[in-house]
C-alpha cells in the first residue's frame, strides 16, 4: 500500500459544475479533514487522497472513520435536489392534498417530476402546483430549497399591482382613474411636469401611460438606465415628459410599475418593501425576502423582489382568492375582480406567450390537450412565471434561474402545458 495511491470516490452527479456549490464543499471538507497529514479531497473530480494511509496512527483512522461517515451523509443530502424534492411542512391557510386527491392523474405529474429533474440545463428552482385553495404539488431542483428566495425580476410588477390593491382597500388611493399628478405636493416635487395631469393610474397598470419611456430604447429618458442607480429618483421620474397622448399605445416601460409604488409610498408615509410586509407578507407569513430600496427608502417596484417559490405561489392564491386569504381581506375584492378580469390587446406581439397585458399582468387564453383556459401570469427574466388559472381554480408558481435567455420561458410554458394536461383523467 505504501507504494500505491488511496482513493475514495464520490459519486456526485452534476454538482462540480455548481462552482458556488463547490466552493461551500470545499470549506467543509477542509475543516473536516485538517489536521489528516498526508490527505487531500480534490473538489475537482470528488475523490479524497493519501499517500500512505498506512502511516497514519490508529487514533487517526479511526476520527477519519467517524469523519468520512459524517461526509457520505453531507454528500447524500446536497444531491437530492438533483431530483425533485417535496417539502411536507404544514402551511397555515394553505392545506396539503395528494395530487390525485386534487383530480391529476398520477401517472402525468410522476412524468412531469421526472422530466424536470433531467433537464440538461440545471437553472430550474422550485415548482408549486396549488388547486381548489390546496398544496398539491411542491417540488424543488438543484440545490435549491423551501426556504431559498429568488430574484422574480420583472414578476415583481405583478406584486406591485396587488399592493395597489392594498392602498385602495386602505383609502390611500380612490380608484384607478386618478391622475398621476394629484398623488404629489407641487411644493415638495416642483420640478414635476404638468404631463402628469393626463397621466391616469390605469394607464400605468396597462403600460399605455404615453410617457417617453421605453425599457427596450436605453435612449428614452424615462428608462431605468436613467435613473436605476440614483439614491433618490421619484424626482427624476415626475419630470419626464409624454411622448404621445395616454392610452394610444403600449409600451413596456419599469417606470410604469415604480411610480405606482412611489403612489403608494407617499401616500402611506412607507417604503413599498415595509408596506408589503406590513400589509402583505406578515399575514401570509412571508418572513424572508428582499426587496431593494434606495436610499431615500424608495423601492424598486419594477422588480428587484426576491421570494421563496412558495412564497410567490401565495402571493398568487392571494389574487385568485381576490384579496381574502383566510379569514382576512386584504386587498379591496372590486379592484381585484378588474385585477383578474381586465382585458386590453394592446400589446400586440411583443411577446409570443400572451395574448393580452393588464393591470401588470399578462394573459393567455390557450388549448393544452383537450383542455382550453384562460389565464393570468406574471412573468419575470430568468423563466421565473405566477401563473392563475381562474377557471380551474388553479395557481402555478414557477422559479428559474436562466436570466438573460429566452428558453426558460418557454420551458415555463411547457410545464403549464403539462400541468394542465394533467388533470385530464387517463382511460
Amino acid at each position: 500500500m505504501n507504494s500505491k495511491h488511496f482513493f475514495i470516490y464520490f459519486h456526485f452527479c452534476p454538482l462540480h459544475a455548481q462552482m458556488e456549490q463547490k466552493s461551500r464543499l470545499n470549506g467543509m471538507f477542509a475543516e473536516e479533514f485538517h489536521g489528516f497529514a498526508g490527505l487531500r479531497f480534490d473538489t475537482t473530480n470528488f475523490k479524497l487522497c493519501s499517500e500512505s494511509l498506512a502511516l497514519l496512527p490508529p487514533v487517526s483512522v479511526l476520527n477519519l472513520i467517524s469523519s468520512m461517515k459524517l461526509l457520505f451523509l453531507i454528500l447524500s443530502l446536497v444531491s437530492i435536489p438533483l431530483s425533485t424534492y417535496a417539502q411536507t411542512k404544514e402551511i397555515a391557510n394553505l392545506p396539503a392534498s395528494s395530487p390525485e386527491e386534487a383530480g391529476f392523474n398520477k401517472d402525468s405529474i410522476h412524468a412531469l417530476t421526472d422530466t424536470l429533474s433531467k433537464f440538461r440545463q440545471r437553472d430550474f428552482r422550485g415548482l408549486i402546483v396549488i388547486k381548489n385553495n390546496k398544496l398539491v404539488l411542491e417540488n424543488y431542483y438543484n440545490t435549491f430549497w423551501r426556504n431559498h428566495i429568488h430574484d422574480i425580476r420583472s414578476a415583481g410588477k405583478s406584486i406591485t399591482a396587488l399592493l395597489l390593491g392594498v392602498a385602495i382597500k386602505d383609502g390611500l388611493v380612490r380608484n384607478v382613474d386618478q391622475d398621476v399628478y394629484s398623488f404629489f405636493p407641487k411644493e415638495k416635487y416642483p420640478a414635476m411636469h404638468e404631463d402628469y395631469k393626463k397621466v391616469k393610474l390605469i394607464h400605468l397598470l396597462n403600460m399605455v401611460s404615453g410617457l417617453d419611456a421605453d425599457s427596450d430604447n436605453p435612449k428614452t429618458p424615462g428608462s431605468e438606465g436613467k435613473w436605476i442607480a440614483k439614491d433618490e429618483w421619484v424626482k427624476y421620474l415626475l419630470s419626464v415628459p409624454l411622448s404621445r397622448k395616454p392610452g394610444e399605445k403600449w409600451v413596456y416601460a419599469d417606470i410604469n410599475a415604480v411610480l405606482i409604488g412611489a403612489i403608494i409610498e407617499e401616500k402611506s408615509g412607507m417604503s413599498l418593501r415595509d408596506f408589503a410586509r406590513q400589509k402583505v407578507f406578515d399575514p401570509l407569513e412571508i418572513n424572508e425576502f428582499y426587496w431593494y430600496t434606495n436610499a431615500a427608502n424608495q423601492t424598486g417596484a419594477a422588480g428587484n423582489l426576491y421570494l421563496s417559490t412558495l412564497d410567490f405561489a401565495k402571493l398568487g392564491l392571494l389574487v385568485a382568492n381576490k384579496g381574502k386569504w383566510g379569514n382576512q381581506q386584504l386587498a379591496d375584492p372590486d379592484y381585484m375582480n378588474r385585477l383578474l378580469n381586465e382585458h386590453s390587446t394592446a400589446i400586440g406581439n411583443y411577446n409570443p406567450l400572451a395574448d393580452e397585458y393588464g393591470m401588470l399582468w399578462y394573459r393567455s387564453s390557450r388549448t393544452f390537450g383537450k383542455r382550453k383556459v384562460n389565464y393570468l401570469w406574471a412573468s419575470g427574466n430568468g423563466g421565473n412565471h405566477l401563473v392563475i388559472v381562474p377557471q380551474e381554480n388553479m395557481v402555478i408558481a414557477m422559479t428559474s434561474g436562466a436570466y438573460g435567455n429566452w428558453y426558460p420561458h418557454q420551458r415555463a410554458y411547457f410545464i403549464l402545458s403539462k400541468v394542465v394536461q394533467a388533470l385530464e383523467k387517463k382511460e
